[in-house]
């Protein structure tokens, strides 16, 4: 092997090593992807479904008690959403306000009996219909089997101003 091989190679290795280290640098740099807006509250990204529940929630009458997480109930059959939960200034919000589930579970609105007389509504762009009816301060609770993915906006039409809205992202 003659000088300008040697030269060659360590120049190489040199160059490979430099490289990985501004690789690894820039996988390491802490930054989370929030100053994008489409960081959940873990850190992690929003899928594609969870990023229209975000911009549904926090449009217009911003959901005062959305933090930007959603309660995993994949996997499970049936999920409990309440009605006329705190928040919003009252007892004018649905808790939790964000859902994810899977195809097959049922959601079962239950009213509390506080804030006044609420309903759940679908929005104009929901892939679900939605109604409960005329807004009641207590009633049975409100199911729906979601039977497909898609995501499902809806409010209580005598809060909605209020930001009493949810999203349900179903997988």
């Amino acid at each position: 092997m003659n000088t300008d091989e040697t030269s060659r190679r360590r120049f190489l290795a040199a160059a490979a090593t430099a490289g990985a280290s501004v690789a690894l640098a820039g996988c390491s740099s802490g930054s989370d992807g929030g100053e994008s807006g489409e960081s959940d509250a873990n850190g992690g990204d929003y899928s594609a479904a969870e990023q229209r529940v975000v911009d549904y929630l926090n449009s217009n009458d911003e959901t005062g008690n959305f933090d930007g997480s959603f309660a995993d109930e994949t996997g499970a059959d049936e999920v409990v959403i309440e009605v006329g939960a705190p928040g919003n200034g009252a007892n004018y919000a649905y808790a939790p306000p964000a859902v994810t589930i899977s195809t097959g579970t049922t959601v079962s609105w239950e009213w509390t009996g506080e804030g006044g007389s609420h309903n759940v509504v679908s929005a104009d762009d929901s892939d679900f219909e939605l109604s409960s009816g005329s807004p009641q301060e207590q009633r049975e609770p409100f199911t729906q089997t979601f039977e497909e993915s898609g995501v499902a906006f809806y409010y209580c039409s005598p809060h909605r101003t209020l930001g009493m809205k949810g999203g349900v992202v179903v997988e």
